[in-house]
């Protein structure tokens, strides 16, 4: 399974120069196969904030990207939110809102979350949430099943609450039984990771993980939480038979670039054929 870097929330406009050089730096070290940019690219959706966007993502180390347009990337002028609510990010970026990549070890499924008639909220439509569950349903049991989000589908903190996806647990709920083992998203510029059999989940399968990114490296960052970004690394096996998967969380200390700050072993929900080996074994 190829390795996967996720990045959220770079609000070109508002980034921090020493920190772009940091986080290509340390990106062409690790040289992701896929990178996940999971929206707000830019900050006020500006033509030339979306040109240095562009130089960002063209500095990227070779490999498949995914980029999510999120609410930063809608212009302000009510008009232009009605009428050609995401023209500059397609413009940038291509016309594909929803980009996924779907190999025999990894299926990603983005999801554009982006609405003009909302500010800052987000949501998922019930068409969006049965789309998706469909694409994961078909997909190999071997394989990691991601879905992006641009707004959280899960807060860590209920002062977080207001900024969660409409309808994300309903979300939650059908990603979770059609076979969803991560949920990624970013908006609130605070990493967490939090196992969630979501609201109203049936016994069985285990939970879902909800992966949230910080600020990638833009100035606006939390106090208590600085630049960073996420990196999956591949599906692998405990001697138990469990599905493993690694995530880093690598953050920005200034005059020494990005670093692994934190590295959680999650487990995973135990796919079709796993389960039919063990019953074999059985």
């Amino acid at each position: 399974m190829p390795l996967v870097a996720h990045l959220s929330d770079t609000h070109f406009g508002t980034e921090q120069p020493e920190v772009v050089d940091d986080i290509l730096r340390c990106l062409h070290l690790l040289r992701p196969e896929v990178i996940v940019l999971s929206g707000d690219i830019t900050q006020r959706a500006r033509a030339s904030e979306f040109r240095r966007a562009r130089a960002f993502v063209d500095q990227l180390p070779p490999g498949k990207r995914l980029i999510l347009p999120g609410n930063h990337d809608l212009p302000l002028n009510p008009l232009s939110r009605v009428l050609w609510p995401l023209g500059r990010f397609r413009n940038t970026f291509g016309p594909q809102l929803e980009p996924s990549l779907d190999t025999p070890e990894l299926l990603i499924v983005c999801v554009n979350t982006t609405r003009g008639w909302r500010h800052k909220h987000g949501e998922v439509s019930p068409t969006q949430i049965g789309a998706v569950a469909d694409r994961l349903r078909q997909g190999p049991p071997e394989q990691l099943k991601i879905v992006v989000t641009h707004q959280p589908v899960q807060v860590s903190r209920e002062l977080d609450e207001p900024d969660r996806l409409r309808r994300g647990p309903r979300a939650l709920q059908a990603w979770r039984e059609a076979g969803a083992d991560l949920v990624l998203g970013g908006h609130i510029h605070l990493p967490y990771m939090l196992p969630v059999l979501a609201e109203g989940a049936s016994e069985g399968r285990g939970p879902v993980w909800v992966v949230n990114a910080g600020t990638a490296v833009s100035r606006r960052v939390r106090f208590e939480a600085g630049n960073s970004f996420n990196l999956i690394r591949p599906l692998h096996y405990s001697d138990r038979g469990e599905r493993l998967c690694t995530v880093e969380r690598w953050d920005h200390h200034p005059g020494e670039g990005f670093t692994p700050a934190r590295v959680h072993e999650l487990e995973l929900p135990a796919g079709q054929a796993l389960n039919g080996r063990r019953q074999a074994s059985g």
